[in-house]
């Protein structure tokens, strides 16, 4: 592992342990040139999961790219690290128990509106608002009573 601070390939884990999802290792280094301190994690990939994007090109599933877009989402609300942590783990864990390895950007997007509707209702509205292109305030008030219909109708079942 690479020191971030001063590129040393030779870098010393200090401390590792689970982190509270359980399927993530955290660990604690230090360079030993620099002396600097950081972390790092390490996940389970079952498989290698790729992204077909709208115009039909594909990519490699990034993890810090849905990281970022829940993180802004969720930006000053009370949704701790962990928690994103285990909303992320959880998004994954879903994709990769379908059994495919390719996935249209559209059903990614719907499962990532679908756990955060359960999680933060605002945050949804905040993903959503830009997941489905919101380009007038109107736009948020339809999206949302078009919700609390749809909420209430599952209530009623």
């Amino acid at each position: 592992m690479h020191c971030p601070f001063c590129s040393c390939v030779d870098t010393i884990v200090k401390d590792s342990r689970p982190a509270d999802d359980g399927f993530t290792i955290r660990r604690r280094r230090q360079c030993p040139q620099c002396g600097g301190r950081f972390t790092t994690f390490e996940r389970i990939q079952m498989r290698e999961l790729k992204v077909v994007k709208r115009d039909g090109s594909r990519e490699l599933f990034n993890h810090d790219k849905l990281h970022r877009s829940l993180s802004i989402a969720l930006r000053k609300r009370d949704i701790g690290d962990d928690k994103l942590d285990q909303l992320i783990t959880s998004i994954v864990r879903e994709l990769e128990q379908l059994g495919d390895t390719e996935f249209a950007s559209q059903k990614i997007g719907e499962l990532v509106m679908r756990r955060l509707a359960v999680t933060d209702p605002v945050g949804y509205v905040r993903y959503a608002s830009v997941y489905r292109e919101f380009e007038k305030p109107e736009d948020f008030s339809k999206f949302v009573e078009e919700e609390m219909v749809a909420i209430q109708s599952k209530l009623e079942d």
